[in-house]
C-alpha cells in the first residue's frame, strides 16, 4: 500500500483507478475515512507507448510503482479536493430533480 505525507503531516493512503490509454486517476484518501470530503485527486498523465493506443489500458499497479515521492508531492499539489460545496447554496430543489425524473 502506497502512502503520502503531506506538508501538514496528514498520512494519506494512495490508490489508482481508472485507468485509461494514457491516464489514471490518483486518489488520495485522508486517514480520517468517515466521509469523502477530506479525499483529493489528480490525473496522472503517461506518455508511455500505452498512450499511443486507444485500445491499451494502463495497469494501475504498474502506475501505482512508478509512483515516488516526488511525483506524489507534485500530483498532491495539485490536487482537488473529491468533495465540493453545491455552488448554489440555500436553493430549494424538488425531489424529482434529485432522482432525475420529471
Amino acid at each position: 500500500m502506497l502512502t503520502y505525507s503531506a506538508p501538514d503531516g496528514i498520512q494519506y493512503t494512495v490508490e489508482v483507478a481508472v485507468p485509461a490509454a494514457s491516464n489514471a486517476v490518483v486518489y488520495f484518501r485522508h486517514p480520517d475515512g468517515s466521509h469523502v470530503r477530506l479525499d483529493r485527486y489528480n490525473w496522472y498523465i503517461c506518455n508511455g507507448p500505452e498512450a499511443r493506443s486507444v485500445t491499451s489500458r494502463l495497469d494501475p499497479k504498474l502506475v501505482e510503482q512508478s509512483l515516488d515521492q516526488q511525483t506524489l508531492a507534485r500530483l498532491f499539489r495539485r490536487s482537488m479536493p473529491v468533495w465540493r460545496p453545491d455552488p448554489v447554496a440555500n436553493v430549494w430543489r424538488s425531489a424529482a430533480s434529485h432522482v432525475g425524473r420529471n
